[in-house]
């Protein structure tokens, strides 16, 4: 396994720094940060996977959360870290993962959106988010937001000192039931206004089908739209005109590692492809 939660490490010449450290204490056990994976990856393609992870920091007690809260779609999207990890090796890019929960701080919102912080999650009362200060909100941003964003952004910029403009992909999963409604996806391609890798991305999967031959139910902007929830895949890569979208997969197909397995497979072939296209790796503002 190749990674690092460094990013001075693999970028010393790069003009960006490590944030400082964490504003909320972690603890010797607690995880980094964010991880970096594979990050001598060759392809002008970063991945990110926003809510690989379901950790809280030791101080913060699980936000007041009886430990089965944490193996739920509200702590983290199921199944997305592996699924990130596995097309990075096929593709031989990098990633970048964050490396805290959702419930504590979503780095797929703009922070001061109400839903950053939760005070509810799809029906669950979270106590550790109840009546926080603003000081306490800035915190969390300080602490935990932003150096993963900090990551993405020197990221982008090695990869790009070092080859074409490169496009970002972003890897999200989801439940197939919320808020009493069920969702029929397979997977779902989100995006915003650039469609250089979002539309021929459906196209190549619609045609791929599932392994048991039946069509693959393949969303565009479903189950959620790129147009009102792409924070991540806009900052980093939209305002700047690289191509970028978003796939959220349904969560139970991601329950084993073959499964996984299956559709990092099918994402890296259609990835491949569309890698190739000559207008991908080019400066174009929608």
């Amino acid at each position: 396994m190749n990674e690092s939660k460094n990013m001075d490490q693999y970028f010393p010449n790069t003009d960006t720094q490590t944030p400082a450290p964490s504003l909320i204490p972690l603890a010797d056990g607690d995880p980094d940060l964010f991880t970096v994976y594979n990050p001598e990856g060759k392809a002008p393609l970063l991945l990110v996977c926003d809510h690989a992870s379901r950790a809280i920091p030791t101080a913060l007690e699980q936000l007041g959360l009886p430990p089965e809260a944490f193996n739920l779609h509200i702590a983290y999207d199921i199944g997305a870290a592996a699924v990130t990890r596995k097309l990075a090796d096929r593709l031989d890019c990098m990633a970048v993962l964050a490396g805290y929960s959702r419930l504590l701080i979503d780095c797929n919102r703009q922070p001061g959106d109400p839903q950053s912080i939760p005070e509810v999650s799809d029906g669950h009362r979270v106590p550790g988010n109840q009546g926080l200060s603003e000081s306490e909100q800035v915190a969390r941003v300080e602490a935990f937001h932003l150096p993963y964003h900090h990551a993405i952004t020197t990221a982008l910029a090695h990869l790009w000192r070092h080859g074409p403009p490169p496009a970002l992909f972003s890897v999200h999963s989801f439940t197939p039931t919320l808020n009493g409604q069920d969702r029929h996806w397979d997977i779902g391609v989100l995006w915003n206004r650039d469609p250089r890798l979002a539309v021929p991305l459906v196209e190549k999967l619609r045609a791929a089908g599932r392994k048991d031959d039946r069509p693959l139910h393949v969303g565009d902007n479903e189950p959620y739209s790129g147009r009102d929830l792409a924070y991540t895949i806009d900052l980093h890569a939209g305002a700047g005109g690289l191509a970028n979208c978003a796939v959220e997969i349904r969560q139970d197909h991601l329950e084993t590692e073959d499964e996984a397995d299956h559709w990092a497979d099918m994402l890296a072939d259609a990835l491949a492809d569309i890698m190739a296209m000559e207008n991908i790796h080019v400066v174009q503002r929608y």
